[in-house]
């Protein structure tokens, strides 16, 4: 057995994970007791249907108990650190639809909890609750039924739990890294099959079929959030969804997908050649986009300013559109315009977890500096955190175009450089835009940093599997 696989044998460490959750609240609040509550995601029909929709987790609720079953509750003590799982009961009339579901004796040997009971029995629990514990039920604002009471309780407070919660997922444990780190290799293996397909298929459609196929083959149910599978003009789409264009005619295909494992998320774009081979274009910029995102990886430990690995990631792209003609000027008065957001429009990365866009980040949407506005993560990066290094450099003309009109822009600018651009492009081969991103999975350590993502990116290798294929 693997060292991942014997860590993923165990238990999810969800008593660990109150534990803190409950030093959390008493940092920011003095003397917090009382009882954590919480609530699974509820089974919910599709409307006008009787099929239910897809389900997913609670990420709050999930990180308490590991379950992935709805419908259920979550009560933890915290002077006694005694945790309580509530599932529900057995149904007789859907047994024969769905089966039995999980008996409280299997629960209690699957889940990291003291005690597992139905939940018709919460309300009993809450009211019976010993009075040592009685001072404060910490609850999450809109994600408490209406049939639960906490009329016992002196205090309620459903504000705290939340942010608390979010402090703690920050920082990940040695399951949550051999988690993600699994869904990073089912990854892998779905991205290197989209490489090798990638010349043979027709339509983008088949390539997002072919990942998703692969990542459920090797254990990923779930994907992470909806794929990119973006051929030419459609890869400066930051998030595009359609994936159902030709590839004929395109030089490059953006894929920018992640499997789900567990309710862990990995996140991974590569751009490589439909045909096998990059055009002198794309291959110059890719070069710009894989040195942004080899240094900004390098700079990685514990306490770096994610904003000041973000400044570095513009200013190695404002370097290499200006040794490509694109930019003119110096890098300074470049960078003090703004310029370069052009082509770099959105931030470095992300927290990743349970969530893509993980929480505990404390982004600045109102920020009115157009470089960090939407920059996911400020501050300093802690050690144990999982952060997305995922730089791209685009030529898309409704994004540069106001550029090109605004004098304090286009003076840096070279037009008639610019203008090979628009009908070559790298990942992008019609008029209209071009872009090319690169995304890896980073554990940030004390003293650097881990990739997680093996998926390739060097140039040759990436070639030589199309071709070959």
């Amino acid at each position: 057995m693997s060292s991942l696989e014997s860590v993923l044998s165990k238990k999810y460490p969800a008593k660990e994970h109150a534990k803190r959750v409950a030093a959390e609240l008493q940092k920011s609040n003095a003397g917090a007791s009382g009882v954590i509550y919480l609530e699974g995601q509820k089974t919910r029909m599709i409307e006008d249907n009787d099929e239910p929709q897809p389900f997913r987790q609670r990420r709050y609720f999930f990180y308490l108990t590991g379950c992935n079953l709805p419908d259920c509750y979550f009560t933890y003590d915290i002077a006694s650190s005694y945790s309580t799982l509530y599932i529900p009961p057995i149904d007789p009339s859907s047994v024969i639809w769905t089966g039995l579901p999980l008996s409280p004796v299997e629960a209690l040997a699957k889940y990291d909890v003291d005690a597992v009971r139905s939940t018709s029995e919460i309300n009993a629990f809450l009211a019976g609750t010993p009075k040592a514990s009685l001072g404060t039920v910490w609850a999450i604002a809109n994600q408490v039924s209406t049939e639960v009471t906490f009329l016992e309780f002196e205090t309620k407070n459903f504000t705290a739990l939340k942010k608390a919660i979010e402090t703690c997922r920050v920082i990940k444990d040695d399951y949550e890294i051999a988690l993600t780190r699994k869904a990073n290799d089912i990854s892998h293996i779905a991205h290197t099959a989209v490489l090798k397909a990638v010349k043979h298929a027709a339509n983008e459609r088949e390539l997002e079929a072919l990942f998703i196929q692969q990542s459920i083959a090797h254990g990923a149910r779930e994907q992470a959030y909806h794929s990119i599978v973006a051929s030419g003009v459609n890869g400066a789409t930051l998030h595009y969804q359609k994936n159902n264009e030709p590839l004929s005619g395109r030089l490059n295909l953006l894929l920018d997908a992640g499997a789900e494992y567990d309710c862990y998320a990995s996140d991974i774009t590569r751009t490589f050649p439909i045909s096998g081979k990059f055009s002198a274009e794309s291959r110059a910029i890719y070069d710009i986009v894989l040195k942004m995102q080899e240094e900004c990886t390098q700079m990685l430990r514990e306490g770096v300013s994610w904003e000041g690995v973000h400044i570095h990631a513009h200013q190695v792209a404002i370097a290499g559109l200006l040794r490509l003609g694109i930019l003119k000027g110096t890098p300074e008065e470049i960078f003090k315009a703004r310029t370069s957001v052009a082509f770099f429009p959105h931030g470095l990365g992300h927290y990743l977890g349970m969530d893509t866009h993980d929480v505990g980040g404390n982004p600045d949407y109102e920020d009115p500096d157009t470089m960090f506005k939407y920059l996911r993560v400020r501050g300093a990066l802690p050690a144990g955190c999982i952060v997305t290094v995922e730089p791209g450099i685009y030529f898309c003309r409704f994004i540069i175009e106001p550029y090109l009109k605004n004098p304090d822009h286009s003076k840096f600018i070279d037009k008639d450089v610019l203008e090979n651009y628009w009908t070559v492009g790298g990942v992008r081969i019609e008029v209209g835009s071009r872009g090319l991103t690169s995304a890896d999975n980073v554990l940030v350590t004390k003293d650097g940093y881990e990739n997680l993502t093996t998926a390739v990116k060097d140039v040759d290798e990436m070639e030589k599997i199309i071709r070959d294929s």
